[in-house]
């Protein structure tokens, strides 16, 4: 049974320990900003260095914390299970231990997103960001193989040219980078991951751990949980999606024109109907017409045309990522309405410079593990073992069956496409060779107390995915975080991580009134 926690006000506070309180969530959160940025971009980090030692013996690589004691340790794991003619790989992890004396109460084990975020070389940010959980808690920090210190897998396409190639390109790419890793991207599952974790809880002698998944963390841990039940103790899943997600997305999409109306209803800059009006209007254009932007990005000057699907990515992915940290800024979130409601009149300035801030925003990041992860797990509207054309035929299928009212503002087609790790951009990825979609089952999940958090404003994780992330387990609470994104915990007062930090002390939710203190997003005035 899911319950839900909602808004509530903050009673039974004197106002001095209510400020004092609010000033040190608000510290915590500007230190949780390295570690919490995580979404789809991968991160780079060098590549793992076994054989170098300190005077201590720890790898050369070990982060150091302030007052924690850290262990690191790199682990030879086979690369797939039931293939050793593909051999190993080498996957590396930090402990930074708890700061009381005595004995820890348990082990928590963090992944913030991607797939492909790293956490070894963010020790430090993650330790502020957890520190009343470090007072009593061990926090095991796992590089997923294939990144950061666990071996580093290349495929020769960068964030900047995948994100930024017309739809084909990026199905290109796709292909491209398969063909690049061949039978290597086997190796690289959700499952794997799962496993590697429990090898490490194992070394450690930790009889469960505490499971935190952020993003795609969400997916992974219950993926843990599948294989390995026995060993969770509890889990914390923010910026949550079901394992069983929808494909085309259609949750993210309704909650576009949601988020638009929320943000126009609390700030008073602009009026709701008249920002979903305008992104409607604009996604109409730019089926027919793109806007052509020029950038600088990677170094290289670079020409895109911004077509509906790309105004889909931007809507999907960066624009609700931490838009609560700095509450006092617009950001990207802040600034759309206007650009919308410019760009429908026939002014194409501001939508053409925020975009163009994104793209010179991009990174060169790898994206070798982001696209074996998902084109081996996520489900798709067409079957894995079918050959390229009739895979096509089935993806063009669903999309003429989907209802458009599901959409929102966007075409089925033009939505679907925004998607960088949905809609068809896995298409070209081998049937032979590689891993099939993920299989967990949720009957097998463990009865153990659940958190979810969703921030309200999150169109890439939005709240209906989380609260299916919630109702796949027997005891979970649901907790919306009002006027934060994706991920809740990047908002500015820190009462994101103080609730989750509770849960995990206590198993319970705890006090949410702190939520009514989280200050709306500023956004930049719409004249009428």
């Amino acid at each position: 049974m899911t319950t839900s926690t909602n808004t509530g006000t903050n009673t039974g506070t004197d106002a001095g320990t209510s400020t004092n309180s609010a000033k040190r969530r608000g510290t915590l959160a500007a230190t949780a900003l390295a570690v919490l940025a995580a979404a789809l971009p991968l991160t780079g980090a060098p590549a793992a260095q076994a054989s170098a030692a300190d005077a201590q013996g720890r790898p050369a690589w070990c982060p150091s914390v302030p007052g924690h004691r850290v262990d690191c340790t790199t682990m030879r794991r086979p690369l797939v299970a039931d293939e050793p003619r593909l051999g190993g790989i080498d996957v590396s992890y930090a402990v930074v231990r708890h700061g009381r004396p005595g004995p820890a109460l348990g082990t928590v084990a963090l992944n913030p997103g991607g797939p492909g975020e790293t956490l070894i070389d963010r020790a430090e940010q993650v330790a502020g960001a957890l520190q009343g959980v470090l007072d009593d808690y061990d926090v095991l920090l796992l590089d997923p193989r294939g990144t950061g210190r666990s071996g580093r897998l290349p495929c020769d396409v960068t964030e900047a040219e995948y994100r930024w190639a017309p739809r084909a390109g990026q199905r290109e790419a796709v292909a491209e980078c398969a063909e690049e890793l061949g039978p290597r991207a086997r190796g690289y599952t959700s499952a794997a991951t799962a496993d590697d974790i429990d090898a490490a809880r194992e070394r450690l002698g930790a009889p469960e751990l505490v499971l935190y998944g952020m993003s795609y963390g969400t997916y992974l841990m219950p993926v843990y949980a599948d294989r390995h039940p026995e060993r969770v103790e509890k889990m914390v899943l923010s910026g949550a999606y079901p394992v069983a997600f929808d494909s085309l997305a259609r949750p993210g999409a309704q909650q576009v024109s949601l988020t638009l109306r929320r943000i126009c209803e609390r700030s008073g800059a602009c009026d709701p109907d008249t920002a979903v009006h305008d992104l409607a209007a604009v996604t109409e254009q730019l089926r027919t017409r793109p806007l052509k932007v020029t950038a600088t990005v990677g170094g290289e000057r670079r020409t895109v045309l911004f077509t509906e699907d790309k105004l889909a990515d931007l809507m999907y992915e960066p624009a609700t990522r931490g838009i609560g940290l700095h509450p006092g800024e617009p950001g990207l979130l802040g600034a759309l309405p206007a650009a919308l409601h410019a760009f429908a009149a026939g002014d194409e300035g501001p939508l053409s410079a925020l975009v163009r801030g994104e793209m010179e925003g991009t990174g060169s990041e790898d994206q070798a593990s982001f696209l074996a992860v998902t084109c081996n797990d996520y489900v798709r509207t067409w079957d894995p073992d079918a050959p390229v054309p009739e895979r096509r035929r089935q993806y063009r299928a669903a999309l003429a069956a989907a209802d458009p009212a599901d959409f929102g503002a966007f075409s089925p087609e033009g939505w679907a496409a925004g998607q960088t790790d949905g809609g068809d951009n896995c298409l070209n990825w081998p049937r032979r060779g590689t891993a099939r979609p993920q299989s967990t089952d949720l009957e097998n999940l463990p009865d153990v107390p659940v958190l979810v958090l969703s921030g309200d404003l999150d169109t890439n994780t939005p709240e209906v995915n989380s609260r299916l992330s919630a109702a796949q387990f027997l005891h979970s609470s649901f907790v919306s975080v009002p006027n934060s994104g994706h991920l809740p915990e990047m908002e500015s007062t820190g009462c994101a991580l103080e609730i989750s930090g509770s849960f995990i002390r206590t198993g319970e939710v705890g006090d949410t009134s702190c939520l009514a203190q989280i200050p709306p997003v500023t956004v930049v005035p719409v004249p009428h």
